[in-house]
């Protein structure tokens, strides 16, 4: 590939990259914030995961809007009923614990709830690469992220690793964030998912 033509390559993936970035903020505007995270995020994980499985042939903002909108229903009924639910709750001990105790007792429960909300990220995380690459029940996807959170420490310190990366980019040059925020961890979070989704297929399908 000719030194031109390598510039244009990269050139186009950058504003496909930064293209996706500002639907995934439109379209959660759109959701007033707390309805429109949820789809607005499946959207963009399901292009990324297109781009990584080598599938780039197709209208971003179509089939961002077309899988905001077919998801939007499903999806929030997940991350409200669910995640949200659980969040507000640890999020609430934790004020109720520092707010109305003390002592050795409410610092050990500050850090078991704060350590479940950790975990409570990580499942969200890990949600968003599972709903977009299988079709299974609500339930199904709840159980496999948390299955997954639980025994993929290498893969969620690789993921772990990328953000720090990624967020130290941003944290230094601010004026990033309209661009990669969203693009990028959900590039990398889908990169070792999709690593680790075929090891566990692998070893699935050598059991049979």
């Amino acid at each position: 590939m000719k030194k031109g033509s390598s510039i244009i390559v990269v050139c186009e993936w950058i504003w496909r990259g930064i293209f996706v970035n500002l639907c995934w903020i439109a379209f959660i505007v759109l959701g007033l914030g707390i309805f429109g995270f949820f789809p607005a995020t499946v959207a963009l994980f399901t292009i990324v995961r297109k781009w990584l499985r080598k599938d780039t042939d197709f209208p971003i903002w179509k089939t961002f809007k077309q899988v905001y909108l077919k998801e939007w229903k499903r999806s929030n009924q997940i991350g409200l009923v669910f995640f949200y639910s659980i969040g507000l709750f640890l999020y609430l001990d934790i004020r109720l614990t520092e707010t109305f105790m003390s002592g050795v007792l409410a610092s050990f429960l500050s850090i078991i709830f704060s350590i479940m909300l950790l975990i409570l990220l990580l499942v969200v995380s890990y949600f968003f690469a599972v709903y977009v690459h299988y079709e299974l029940s609500n339930k199904e996807y709840i159980k496999q992220s948390f299955l997954i959170t639980l025994t993929s420490l290498p893969s969620t310190i690789g993921i772990g690793a990328g953000f720090f990366v990624i967020g130290s980019l941003i944290n230094q040059m601010p004026g990033l964030i309209p661009f990669i925020s969203a693009v990028a961890p959900a590039f990398w979070m889908m990169k070792v998912c999709l690593s680790r989704f075929a090891f566990l297929e692998s070893r699935v399908q050598h059991q049979y």
